[in-house]
């Protein structure tokens, strides 16, 4: 049999014979290195209780606004990818991806799915609309052997760490499984995700606050008792493992009130009398507050800016968030996240991480941030940014400023399990290829390359997400 693109050794390296031969030697020292993915939103159930994955397009098309978003484009309607009320024909669902294919040429995403079926699936067909049955019979086939359930595949794919994204009023009781689990080797850990118990604009926050007051404000009320029930919550998660609180916020806006102030703020959030000013100061009031508790209680504080979720109004009506029309806006970084580095940018073993959808501010903002600040460290490129030639320009943006040492490792932040080793080896792929170029200008030794690579790959979240 022919050998396809995605079994090609040299895929996503360098053209250049040279730098590609150099390239090549940089990946072989981490191709096998174990998987640290210090965030992700993987259902930590799916692999506490070793759940099948259902079929095809429940794995591969539905659940991942990648994929829905681009054929969605292409004409298909929400309802035709399984995304409506009324449960869908997944075979149907299969096909409409199937026939789109074509679309997802040079995507990142494209990319991935092809790793998927050659690496995890062993299929060589490329899909199409003649071939859409007999692929989703291949694969479900597959899915059904006993080797395709989760844990089998986290030991496969040589995953470490897994971190997910959870509520924190979540029990976590699916970690602690896990982690009481001598027949499991890995580490499943949550993450504390706040946000819809901080932004005053989410529509269920009053709900949030009230069921955060009375399940852990320990009989305190107001302001007060809503700042210890989130420091209660938090000190949960630190006890089932966590190491990370993720915030995913409109802006990083950051502010300190007094807390007479916050306290006015709050209640009139709690009686919906809130303006939109007031909603705004508060949330920034509250990322200050997460900073404050994150220099307390050690939790590494991530920050994921930049996102106008849900820009189609109808299409969230209709169907809810998540579901592909979320578009990157304009971040300002130096001014908004300054009163927080203030107080805590060289706070002892304080970590804060920040990404962004905005690549103009790699050089202009972030990489002089993390060139000065002891706390603050680069988030790997994300979401839209999570593809080869934006991995690259994220290096070239930020390693004149920043160096190496000050970048988080690959972050993944996926739902798509099966993609995790997919999205990884591109990673590694990409700073070969870049460490490459520098060798080949002698601008880095080859040996040092050698070293940088495993500090990038494996030392770097190890260090960054104390792990």
């Amino acid at each position: 049999m022919a050998q396809t693109i995605a079994d090609h050794p040299d895929r996503l390296l360098p053209a250049d014979p040279g730098v590609r031969d150099i390239a090549r030697a940089l990946f072989s020292r981490v191709e096998g290195l174990p998987i640290i993915s210090p965030h992700g939103h993987v259902d930590a159930a799916v692999i506490e209780q070793n759940t099948p994955f259902p079929d095809p397009a429940a794995l591969l098309v539905t659940p991942d606004h990648y994929v829905t978003r681009l054929i969605h484009a292409g004409g298909a309607t929400m309802d035709q990818l399984g995304l409506g009320n009324q449960p869908a024909d997944s075979r149907q669902v299969w096909r409409h991806f199937c026939e789109a294919w074509p679309a997802f040429e040079g995507t990142a995403s494209g990319y991935w799915i092809r790793q998927e079926f050659a690496h995890v699936f062993g299929l060589a067909e490329e899909p199409s609309g003649q071939n859409a049955d007999q692929l989703y019979d291949a694969l479900q086939a597959k899915l059904s052997e006993p080797g395709f359930r989760p844990r089998e595949l986290f030991k496969e794919f040589n995953i470490e760490v897994l971190a997910t994204t959870d509520d924190p009023l979540d029990s976590l009781d699916s970690h602690a499984a896990l982690q009481a689990d001598p027949a499991f080797a890995g580490r499943v850990l949550p993450t504390f995700r706040p946000d819809q118990y901080l932004n005053m604009a989410h529509p269920a926050w009053q709900e949030n606050v009230e069921r955060l007051l009375g399940s852990a404000g320990e009989g305190a009320t107001g302001y007060a008792g809503y700042i210890k029930a989130l420091e209660s919550r938090r000190r949960h998660f630190v006890e089932r493992g966590a190491v990370s609180a993720d915030h995913g916020v409109f802006t990083p806006a950051t502010l300190k009130l007094d807390d007479g102030e916050a306290e006015r703020l709050f209640e009139r959030g709690r009686t919906g009398q809130a303006s939109a000013r007031d909603r705004d100061a508060f949330e920034a009031h509250m990322l200050y507050q997460m900073a404050r508790m994150s220099v307390e209680d050690g939790l590494v504080m991530t920050i994921h800016p930049g996102s106008f979720r849900n820009h189609h109004a109808p299409t969230f009506e209709a169907f809810g968030a998540d579901t592909g029309h979320d578009i990157p806006v304009a971040v300002n970084y130096t001014e908004a996240i300054r009163p927080l580095l203030q107080d805590f940018g060289t706070a002892k073993d304080f970590h804060l991480v920040l990404f962004t959808l905005d690549e103009t501010v790699f050089s202009r903002e972030l990489a002089p941030l993390a060139g000065f600040y002891p706390s603050v460290y680069l988030g790997a490129p994300w979401w839209f940014l999570d593809a080869p030639d934006a991995m690259l320009r994220f290096r070239s943006a930020v390693t004149e400023t920043a160096g190496f040492s000050r970048s988080s490792g690959f972050i993944d932040d996926t739902r798509a399990f099966c993609s995790i080793p997919a999205r990884h080896d591109t990673a590694r792929r990409i700073e070969a290829s870049f460490l490459a170029r520098l060798v080949a200008e002698h601008r880095v030794t080859e040996e040092r390359a050698h070293e940088l690579i495993v500090d990038i790959v494996d030392a770097s979240p190890r260090r960054v997400f104390k792990l």
